[in-house]
């Protein structure tokens, strides 16, 4: 079994995104699920933060900002998606691009458009 940072909470949010596919389905626009997973991350007592804004630089120099779906305690950025079919591979250079921006560890691409809820984990 492969051993990471963070593994237990994104566990966890997985499971809470398993659990609100089953019960809503496909076909929502994204802020629907996203608005699901805030409840499930409330009710675990489990902190977040809703479209948190990271800057990005470049030769120390701050050249623009970017908003990630949501930040869960300060350690998972979750980057949500509502896209059936295939996912573009842009969405998985954009989670990646956000934990080095962010200098945060781990990341989840959850994509709920399609019959079965797609997940993608990152570790930098």
């Amino acid at each position: 079994m492969e051993v990471y940072e963070n593994r237990e909470l994104t566990q966890i949010i997985i499971g809470f995104c398993y659990k609100i596919h089953t019960q809503i389905g496909p076909g929502f626009p994204e802020k629907i699920y996203a608005n699901a997973l805030k409840i499930k991350l409330h009710k675990a007592n489990l902190e977040f933060c809703i479209e948190k804004e990271f800057a990005v630089e470049f030769e120390n120099q701050i050249i623009g900002k970017f908003r990630c779906d949501l930040v869960v305690e300060n350690k998972v950025i979750v980057e949500l998606k509502a896209v059936a079919g295939f996912q573009p591979k842009l969405f998985k250079s954009q989670v990646i691009s956000y934990l080095k921006a962010s200098n945060i560890k781990t990341g989840l691409l959850i994509n709920f458009g399609n019959s079965s809820c797609e997940i993608n984990r990152f570790v930098v």
